[in-house]
C-alpha cells in the first residue's frame, strides 16, 4: 500500500494555518482587544510584534529542528502548537501569557513555511513547480481575505468566540494534513555549497531582493488602514472596504504568480513583480482618489503572497538538491529580520513626525532596488556547474 506524501494541498494547509490565520487574522483583532479592555493599545501592538519576533526565531531554527527531529515530527508539532495558541488566547489572561503564545505562533508559522513549503516544492517536478506554488501560497490569501471580511464581524460579537472559531478553522486543515507528513524522509546534513562563487552570488542577490520586499511590505500591512481612516480622514468604513480589496487581491496573487512564472520563469517573474509592487505602493504618493486607493489595495494585496510564491520558486531552483530547506530558511529569516526591523523603524519615524508619504517613499525605493537585484543573470540550474 502506497503511503500518503505531502502534496501542494498540504502546503496550502501549512501557509493557511501558519501565516494566513496565525498572523493575518490578528490584525483586525487588535482594535477589539483594546476596546474590550483586554489590553492597552501599546500592549496589543507588542503582541503583534511578538508574532513577528517569533517568526524570525522560527526561520532561524527551522532547518536545525528538521535535522534534529525530522520533518515528519516537526511539521505536525508546529500545526498542533499553532492550534493550541488560538485556544490559549481565547480567554482574558495576563499580558505575559499572551506574549508567550503569540511568540510561539510566530515560531510555528515560520517552521510551517520553511519546512512545509520547501518539502512540497522541493518534491515537485520543475515543470509543475509554478502550479504547485500557486496552490501552496493560496493559503496566505485565503487567510487574509477571511481576516478582512469575517474576523471584524466575529470580534464585534465576541472576542472569545472569535479565538475559538479561529482554533477550529486551524484544526480542520491540521487534521486533514497530519497523516501526509509521516512518510517524509529525515533530512541529511548537507555540506557547504561547492559551486562557483559567481553562481552562489545569484542566490544571495535573490535573498537580498526578498529582504527588500519585506521593507516594501510594511506600509500596506501595518499603516494602510490607519492611513485611509485617519490620515485621509475617510473613516473606518472606507478603510475596511479597502482592506477587503487587499484580501481579494491576496487570493488571486498566488495564481497570477503561477501563471507569470510558467510563462516567464521564476527569475524574470520575480523581478517584474517587485517592479509592479513598487508601482502599486507608489500610487498613494500621486493620488488619494478612491480609484487609486482601490488599485493600490488590489495590486499590493495580490503581490504580497505572489512574492512569496515567486521567491520560493526561485530559491528552490537555484539551491542544489538537498539544500532547498536551508536556502528557503535563509530567505525566510532575511525577510523576517527586514520586516521586523522596518516595522520598528517606521513606527519610530511615524511617532517622531514622519508622514505616511515618507513611509511609502521608503518602500517604493526598496522595492525598486529589489527588482534590480532580482533581474536574472544566470539561467536556472547553473548552480550545479563547477
Amino acid at each position: 500500500m502506497t503511503r500518503a506524501t505531502p502534496t501542494p494541498l498540504d502546503g496550502l494547509c501549512a501557509t493557511l494555518v501558519g501565516i494566513g490565520l496565525a498572523r493575518f487574522a490578528y490584525t483586525p483583532l487588535l482594535p477589539a482587544l483594546v476596546e474590550e479592555g483586554w489590553f492597552t493599545a501599546a500592549e496589543a501592538a507588542y503582541l503583534g510584534a511578538a508574532n513577528l519576533a517569533g517568526y524570525l526565531l522560527g526561520a532561524l531554527m527551522a532547518h536545525r529542528l528538521g535535522l534534529r527531529f525530522g520533518v515528519a515530527t516537526v511539521v505536525p508539532a508546529a500545526f498542533a502548537f499553532t492550534v493550541a495558541s488560538f485556544v490559549a488566547c481565547a480567554f482574558p489572561s495576563s499580558f505575559t501569557w499572551f506574549v508567550g503564545w503569540r511568540l510561539i505562533s510566530g515560531v510555528t508559522g515560520a517552521v510551517l513555511v520553511v519546512l512545509g513549503v520547501s518539502t512540497v516544492l522541493g518534491g515537485s517536478q520543475p515543470e509543475r513547480r509554478s502550479r504547485a506554488g500557486g496552490i501552496v501560497f493560496s493559503g496566505i490569501g485565503a487567510g487574509i481575505l477571511f481576516a478582512a471580511t469575517v474576523v471584524p464581524t466575529l470580534s464585534a460579537w465576541s472576542l472569545t468566540g472569535t479565538w475559538l472559531v479561529l482554533s477550529v478553522l486551524a484544526l480542520l486543515p491540521t487534521l486533514y494534513t497530519l497523516r501526509h507528513w509521516r512518510s517524509v524522509p529525515a533530512f541529511r546534513h548537507s555540506g557547504p555549497v561547492t559551486s562557483g562563487a559567481v553562481v552562489s552570488s545569484v542566490l544571495w542577490l535573490v535573498l537580498a531582493a526578498y529582504a527588500l520586499d519585506a521593507v516594501g511590505f510594511v506600509p500596506h500591512t501595518v499603516f494602510w488602514s490607519d492611513y485611509i481612516a485617519r490620515g485621509l480622514g475617510l473613516g473606518m468604513g472606507v478603510a475596511g472596504y479597502q482592506w477587503a480589496l487587499f484580501g481579494i487581491g491576496a487570493v488571486a496573487g498566488p495564481w497570477l504568480a503561477a501563471a507569470a512564472s510558467a510563462r516567464l520563469g521564476f527569475g524574470r517573474a520575480l523581478a517584474a513583480a517587485l517592479a509592479m509592487k513598487s508601482a502599486g505602493v507608489a500610487l498613494p504618493l500621486f493620488s488619494s482618489s478612491e480609484l487609486a486607493l482601490a488599485l493600490s489595495s488590489l495590486s499590493v494585496g495580490a503581490l504580497v503572497p505572489a512574492m512569496v510564491t515567486l521567491a520560493a520558486g526561485r530559491v528552490t531552483e537555484l539551491a542544489p538538491a538537498g539544500m532547498q530547506a536551508r536556502a528557503w530558511g535563509w530567505a525566510t529569516a532575511a525577510f523576517a529580520a527586514a520586516q521586523a526591523g522596518t516595522g520598528q523603524f517606521m513606527s519610530m519615524a511615524y511617532e517622531a513626525g514622519a508622514g505616511y508619504q515618507s513611509l511609502f517613499l521608503v518602500a517604493v525605493a526598496a522595492l525598486a532596488s529589489g527588482a534590480l537585484l532580482a533581474v536574472p543573470r544566470f539561467r536556472a540550474g547553473a548552480f550545479s556547474r563547477g
